[in-house]
């Protein structure tokens, strides 16, 4: 049985004047989206794009990327925020550098992050130029930063980087069975999601990575095939051990909506994409991420950016709950599929 979407709700605003936060008056964001999390030291992290002072959207004290640590992880109470890596003013600070050059280097975008080995990594795009209709934009490279300070100074080596386009410029990141995966997809959001994978030491060595061709695992950039059909914009994947499935959200930019789809192995074969909010019902929507390491059966929480507002937003969505796992004389059996592990991140 497919899992079936049964109603969303908007829970609270995160971020900007408005918000529970108060991260216009605390910290100077006063409008920023994304808002992707990762377990780092056992404490949530939220990271954000393009981050606004007074007037929001292009308003005062651009930073192309600020982070926050939660204070509370359960997503049932709002995610209040304990703190924001802040430089000397007290503002929330650019974690990675953008020279904000259109047609050279527009702004850096952090596309996912991680935490392997106390040490915290942001996967980022470097954005040449925005596009003038919704959904395009041009990437010049895409690449990895590190931490060694939780986030207050980050490294951005430039042995890590893809300097081709190779459809991982933007990714979400799944650890299992001792490999760092990433599903990726290329610049903007029209095109289809790709599989990579590497072992985790060597996650900055781009050389390593192998990339899924539908039946294996190859070297070659150019041998990955697309997992998930286009378009798919900015993207999230998770596991839920009592489904026993992967869940993937995603926008769809032509449908206008926000859309799920499950698989039993992070390879496929995944689900026909299901609705489960509609620009209609929260105009300018985009960039549904998955909260990491709550339990996922009748309950599914992530993020939400709205384009109006400017703002990052918490969300609920019901699921009809799994069914119960068949007994047998040799214990529970779990429904059909051979997922790969998953192993937390938390570090």
């Amino acid at each position: 049985m497919p899992l079936r979407v049964l109603g969303t709700e908007m829970m609270n605003q995160v971020t900007g004047k408005n918000s529970r936060n108060d991260t216009a008056a605390r910290w100077g964001v006063y409008g920023t989206d994304l808002g992707h999390m990762f377990w780092h030291r056992n404490q949530l992290y939220m990271v954000f794009g393009d981050t606004f002072g007074r007037g929001g959207f292009g308003g005062s004290n651009w930073r192309s990327n600020v982070m926050a640590r939660i204070a509370d992880p359960d997503p049932r109470h709002g995610f209040p925020f304990e703190s924001m890596v802040t430089g000397p003013d007290g503002a929330a600070k650019e974690l990675i550098r953008s020279r904000k050059i259109d047609g050279d280097e527009k702004t850096v975008i952090p596309t996912q992050g991680i935490s392997l080995g106390g040490r915290i990594y942001l996967h980022y795009m470097s954005v040449r130029h925005w596009g003038l209709t919704g959904g395009n934009w041009t990437v010049g490279h895409s690449g990895l930063a590190y931490s060694d300070d939780d986030g207050q100074t980050w490294a951005t080596p430039a042995g890590a980087t893809w300097r081709e386009a190779c459809g991982f410029e933007q990714v979400a990141f799944v650890t299992a069975d001792g490999f760092l995966y990433s599903f990726g997809i290329p610049e903007g959001r029209f095109g289809g999601v790709r599989l990579r994978r590497v072992a985790r030491e060597h996650i900055l060595t781009p050389d390593a990575y192998e990339y899924w061709d539908g039946t294996k695992w190859e070297a070659d950039p150019k041998s990955a095939t697309v997992v998930v059909p286009a378009p798919a914009g900015e993207l999230s994947v998770a596991w839920s051990e009592p489904h026993r499935r992967w869940l993937m959200m995603y926008l769809d930019e032509n449908r206008r909506a926000v859309v799920l789809r499950t698989a039993p192995a992070l390879t496929g074969p995944w689900s026909d994409a299901q609705v489960v909010l509609t620009a209609d019902q929260y105009p300018g929507l985009y960039a549904p991420y998955i909260v990491p390491g709550t339990e996922i059966d009748g309950d599914l929480y992530y993020t939400m950016s709205q384009w109006g507002p400017y703002n990052v937003f918490l969300m609920h969505t019901s699921l009809e709950p799994a069914a119960p796992a068949v007994v047998s004389d040799d214990g529970p059996v779990a429904p059909a599929g051979t997922p790969v592990t998953p192993v937390s991140a938390a570090n």
